[in-house]
């Protein structure tokens, strides 16, 4: 049995004039066909997603209360967090992401003995 494909849903819903969501960056009818979709159609979905390019935002961190950028600074031309083991789910965090230097210590804390 294979894994389901995850819905690219960040929770932070809101069309644009283009009717296309500001979080996650599907268009209305991506996010309508995606509960019905099939497997490849949530791949091509995804694929397109993952070519846009990414969007620097400045962001505040919810630990510290730090500024800092989100979407550039990662080796491979994306976010620097890109860089880090995905420790945090966007879905988990009730806030804003984390600056470097409190994703780095997430990281540290969750680490098993």
């Amino acid at each position: 049995m294979t894994e389901a494909i995850p819905s690219p849903c960040i929770q932070q819903c809101k069309l644009d004039d283009t009717q296309t969501c500001t979080g996650c960056r599907r268009t209305i009818d991506e996010i309508s066909l995606w509960s019905k979709a099939t497997e490849t159609e949530k791949t091509a979905i995804w694929q397109r997603l993952l070519a846009l390019p990414l969007i620097m935002k400045s962001k505040q961190c919810q630990r510290c209360g730090a500024k800092f950028s989100c979407g550039s600074g990662g080796q491979q031309g994306g976010c620097w967090c890109m860089d880090l083991p995905p420790v945090l789910s966007p879905a988990s965090i009730t806030g804003d992401c984390f600056c470097p230097t409190c994703l780095n210590q997430q990281m540290t804390e969750r680490k098993p003995c």
